[in-house]
């Protein structure tokens, strides 16, 4: 076993790059050895600014000899077809052997393949990497770049060591030749730096001032500048991702702390961060109280002969010339109001079919207005009208100013920083505190983990702005699908659902959908009408179908919303533990959008299956719902039925459910009722209106209680109750009464979506 040392030195490779061409390197280099049916016993891959490494240890020295057999023509097939399997395989005619394939003589070629040094296989291999390299980017350079066969690299290739046990690899790569030789730090050492194989290069290269490991140089960038910032008597604002840049963009990293002048501080402490972070990549540091302090760390690739005090003043006049711009932008914002500002965002277009931003602010408005009023986000827990009226006028005043500061000069030039200004600006100006506060965090919450305001009117603008977002793009008919979702939909759903949750919201989804059309109907139509028509068509309790276009692509939305927030509903809920099947048996039932009393129902579902009842009972139910889809095709599904079922084959949106099947009276009945018979007919006489009366007081682990009654008769009933009796009038009332229990389970969830 011999171990392989790969490097190649190229011009400065952009941080950003580095960690996945580690990673490139490495699959690269295991799929050709794999190709020539090598394998070593483990890859590390390194980088710096100015190289990428590969030291590959426990390699063969040779290749396994091989033979591959080849399948030919029939033994008595023309000369011709012979003769060009001859020549694909390199053989002649008497080396071939001829063998018995299902009684017809058959030619086959044996090609027996010698091993091969493991230096030839490199000798090919390291040319093909270098070639096929994914770089996102990657340039030509010299008098070869003129034509598109020349090589193509992240910057200028310049140097190649391939040296296997210590020896060479020959190889050439566009006229730079292997060899055992680079270069170490572009200022600490000049010359040549000899390596005479793996066990000496990251010595050998430390000696010339050059770190090769690139977590050992974050290790040194992260410790230094903790020890920088509290030898000065500051705390270091950690930045993990700025520690693994600065190591990118340094061999011999020395952390150095600088300082700037505290009247910059007057500038908003995430503007100043920001600056020395995105533009100069330092770190940031705050006195003992927690506050940022007028210094910063940054990041030398030098050992300087002064300490390094020419570059901590060189990059402090820098920072100061960023930070001067910086207050500029600030001071120069203050001098229009946001609503002056905002008046700029009729010039932005949102979308080619949702109009400007402008447009959008003005929806969002009316729907936070329209929140507030309706009770859904309230002030205090009685909310009485005076408190709506006034929350909804904070609420309507913030989202009008909401988007105004991406017009602003520091949002131009920091696009991270909107919202946030927009909130420093609200304040500055004198702005009511929850309306400043709701134009700083309405984004919020952007991804997992993110904080989820609390505050009403923050919910409000939050809330209207991301159902604005969905609701427009779904009556568009522009819905994620498969990996794409150019427009974060579905983050904008994950953020519903984390909003309504987090505050118990109970928000009805198709009115706050519907409430977006208001202002696209036509001025005869009964709005309110137009929505009770709707909503009744959705709840299962049609009054007749659903007339104009307006309508049939509001309940076509409704209906992809829908969809969309179950899928939605089972990423957010999968961490919480929550069965994504469960989800799907209580939005199968349709006629609910209220995700607070949904994931309640889901909850209480959650705990009643995971019950010897509940699982006993979805046995009888399944069993039950089985022989109904056997001998009943058309299912009688009843009040309760799914929606699925509901829809028929699509044809129209308005629901056309069977009446529940019943029993003739006891004195009407052809035949005497077995006892378990009764017992389940009695067993539903009481848990059909317990469950009925739970389930309005949203009591819904009261209905699976009353639902669990149900087990001991349905058991019982199998047991001793022949279904498919030969009298048909039996048969029949047996198959109504199982239709019975079926629609009263689905009272609480389609349990035919519910898995096991």
């Amino acid at each position: 076993m011999t171990d392989f040392l790969l490097e190649l030195l190229s011009e400065e490779i952009p941080a950003r790059m580095q960690a996945k061409a580690r990673t490139d390197l490495e699959k690269l280099f295991a799929d050709q050895l794999a190709a020539a049916g090598l394998k070593a016993e483990s890859l590390q891959t390194f980088s710096t600014p100015r190289r990428l490494v590969l030291i590959a240890r426990g390699l063969p020295e040779t290749t396994e000899a091989v033979s591959e057999e080849l399948k030919g023509p029939p033994a008595d097939a023309p000369d011709a077809a012979v003769e060009g399997f001859l020549r694909k395989a390199g053989l002649t005619r008497d080396a071939l052997e001829t063998r018995d394939v299902k009684g017809r003589a058959t030619l086959f070629a044996v090609i027996a393949k010698p091993g091969r040094a493991t230096a030839d296989v490199l000798s090919d291999a390291i040319p093909a990497i270098v070639r096929a390299f994914p770089w996102p980017k990657s340039m030509r350079w010299g008098a070869a770049s003129q034509t598109t066969e020349s090589l193509r690299w992240v910057r200028p290739l310049q140097g190649i060591i391939a040296l296997l046990g210590g020896y060479v690899v020959p190889c050439e790569v566009d006229g730079l030749v292997a060899g055992n030789t680079t270069v170490g730090h572009r200022f600490h050492h000049k010359g040549a730096v000899t390596v005479s194989g793996v066990e000496d290069y990251a010595d050998a290269l430390r000696a010339a001032h050059v770190i090769v490991d690139h977590e050992e140089r974050a290790s040194i960038i992260r410790d230094g500048a903790v020890k920088a910032a509290a030898d000065a008597g500051f705390v270091l604002v950690e930045d993990e991702g700025l520690v693994v840049e600065n190591a990118g963009l340094t061999e011999w990293p020395v952390p150095l702390l600088g300082r700037f002048d505290p009247a910059f501080l007057e500038v908003p402490p995430e503007v100043i961060q920001l600056t020395a972070r995105v533009n100069q990549k330092y770190f940031v540091v705050q006195d003992a109280s927690g506050a940022l302090a007028p210094a910063f760390v940054c990041t030398a690739n030098i050992a300087a002969h002064d300490g390094g005090r020419a570059i901590v003043a060189g990059n402090e006049k820098v920072l100061a010339a960023r930070l001067s711009d910086a207050r500029f932008f600030w001071e120069l914002d203050q001098k229009k109001t946001l609503e002056q500002h905002a008046e700029k965002l009729k010039n932005i277009v949102f979308h080619e079919k949702l109009g400007t931003v402008a447009d959008k602010v003005e929806r969002v408005a009316k729907l936070a207005r329209w929140l507030c009023e309706e009770g859904i986000i309230k002030s205090s827990p009685s909310s009485l009208g005076e408190d709506r009226e006034h929350l909804a006028t904070l609420a309507e005043k913030a989202a009008h100013l909401c988007k105004a500061d991406l017009v602003t000069e520091m949002v131009g030039e920091f696009p991270e920083l909107q919202g946030l200004m927009g909130g420093y600006y609200a304040a500055k100006e004198g702005l009511d505190p929850q309306v400043a506060a709701a134009i700083r965090d309405h984004y919020k919450p952007v991804g997992q983990g993110d904080d989820v305001p609390t505050d009403p009117v923050t919910v409000a603008v939050s809330l209207a702005d991301k159902l604005d977002t969905l609701f427009s793009f779904f009556s568009h008919e522009m819905i994620p699908s498969g990996s794409r979702d150019p427009f974060a939909l579905r983050r904008s759903g994950l953020a519903v659902i984390s909003l309504v949750s987090r505050n118990q919201l109970r928000l009805p989804l198709l009115d706050a959908l519907a409430e977006t059309q208001r202002g696209l109907l036509l001025p005869d139509i009964n709005f309110d009408e137009w929505r009770s028509s709707i909503r009744a068509t959705f709840e299962g309790n049609p009054s007749g179908p659903i007339d104009g276009l307006a309508a049939v692509i509001m309940w076509a939305t409704l209906m992809s919303v829908s969809d969309f927030f179950a899928d939605r509903l089972k990423v957010q809920q999968r961490e919480a533990g929550v069965r994504h099947d469960l989800i799907d048996a209580v939005f199968a039932l349709g006629g609910e959008d209220d995700l607070v009393r949904l994931l309640a129902r889901v909850k209480a579902l959650q705990g009643f299956v995971e019950t010897g009842e509940g699982g006993n009972l979805l046995a009888g139910y399944k069993r039950a719902a089985n022989i109904l889809k056997k001998e009943m095709p058309s299912p009688l599904e009843g009040r309760g039925g799914s929606r699925e079922a509901a829809e028929g084959e699509g044809k129209s949106p308005t629901f056309a459910q069977s009446p529940l099947p019943t029993l003739p009276p006891e004195g009407e009945r052809a035949y005497e009722l077995e006892p378990a018979e009764a017992a389940l007919i009695a067993a539903l006489d009481a848990a059909e209106p317990a469950a009925d009366a739970a389930i309005a007081a949203e009591d819904f682990e009261g209905a699976m209680a009353a639902l669990a009654a149900l087990r001991a008769p349905i058991d019982a009933f199998f047991e001793s109750v022949t279904v498919n009796d030969a009298d048909a009038a039996k048969r029949e009332a047996r198959l109504n009464l199982l239709a019975r229990f079926r629609a009263a389970v689905h009272r609480v969830a389609d349990f035919s979506k519910i898995e096991g």
